[in-house]
């Protein structure tokens, strides 16, 4: 019987954060500030509860945080002007759209309107093309809050086999090719593959991204393995829990991130980092012009 190491992403994400406390610092002392505009519509009360969350960290590591609201009812057209206004905007470094939108707003045209170099959520296809050809980019933000615990805890990836559950364009697709990359062998399994505990049972490494409270137990995980659990859910009582039996795999896993204080503030570092990463950017572009 194993007594898992938690993985501790509230801890590892204060860490992250006074990285990028220094490196905006240094971006300053070369008369860069560092933006980002955070755009909500709507009144979605989790949404709103995000946001909020998005703009503390932003002070916390004096990153200025531009905070635009738009009512529910807003077209269409002018979420698109707003977008191109940011992206003209040479002060904003980083533009993020909370979603979900209202359902009569077309989140991928939004999310592909946003300039690249600007998209700090990772969504644009272009971004997702370079991770996918393994180039230098803008990386996703809880992929890469997630890769990050592996490097942190020296949890080597060479090829283990990791189980990936949820093929989402947020953390299934591009955690898969990020451990690609890493020389991991990956499964990813999803709502139509059959009998998945069959491939949780033999995994080294298992990331659940499916929210379903307390999906896994003891009995789907192998002894020893390193658990990484995505999900963010209530169960009956209304506590909030992962996907993984916290309680039940611990004492089997080797390594184990807990909900809430695993995945969660490290997704939100790695937004900051992804931040400074294009005010760099935008720094070094300026002064090529020059």
């Amino acid at each position: 019987m194993y007594m898992a190491t938690k993985l501790d992403g509230s801890a590892l994400a204060k860490k992250v954060k006074a990285e990028v406390k220094e490196q905006v610092a240094a971006l300053k002392e070369l008369g860069k500030e560092t933006q980002l505009a955070v755009v909500l519509v709507g009144e979605e009360p989790a949404s709103q509860i995000y946001v909020n969350f998005k703009h503390k960290d932003a002070k916390e590591v004096n990153i200025v945080s531009k905070n635009i609201r738009l009512p529910e009812e807003t077209s269409q057209e002018e979420l698109d002007r707003l977008i191109d206004s940011l992206n003209e905007d040479e002060e904003i470094d980083g533009i993020l759209v909370q979603l979900p939108l209202p359902k009569h707003l077309d989140e991928e045209k939004i999310t592909q309107r946003i300039d690249p170099s600007k998209d700090v959520d990772a969504f644009h296809p272009y971004n997702v093309g370079l991770l996918a050809r393994n180039l230098v980019g803008m990386p996703p933000c809880t992929p890469a809050g997630i890769m990050r615990f592996f490097e942190e805890y020296d949890i080597d990836l060479r090829g283990k086999h990791v189980v990936v559950v949820g093929r989402s364009n947020i953390v299934g697709r591009p955690i898969a090719l990020m451990l690609l990359n890493a020389d991991a062998t990956v499964t990813v399994c999803h709502s139509k593959t059959k009998n998945v505990s069959a491939f949780t049972k033999e995994a080294d490494i298992l990331i659940s991204a499916i929210g379903k409270a307390n999906f896994f137990g003891a009995e789907d995980v192998k002894e020893g393995a390193v658990v990484v659990d995505v999900g963010m859910n209530t169960d009956e009582a209304g506590k909030l829990v992962g996907d993984i039996d916290y309680a039940a795999v611990e004492p089997k896993a080797s390594f184990i991130t807990p909900v809430p204080g695993g995945v969660g503030p490290m997704t939100r570092a790695q937004l900051m980092l992804n931040t400074v990463y294009a005010s760099k950017l935008h720094y070094e572009r300026q002064n090529a012009k020059a």
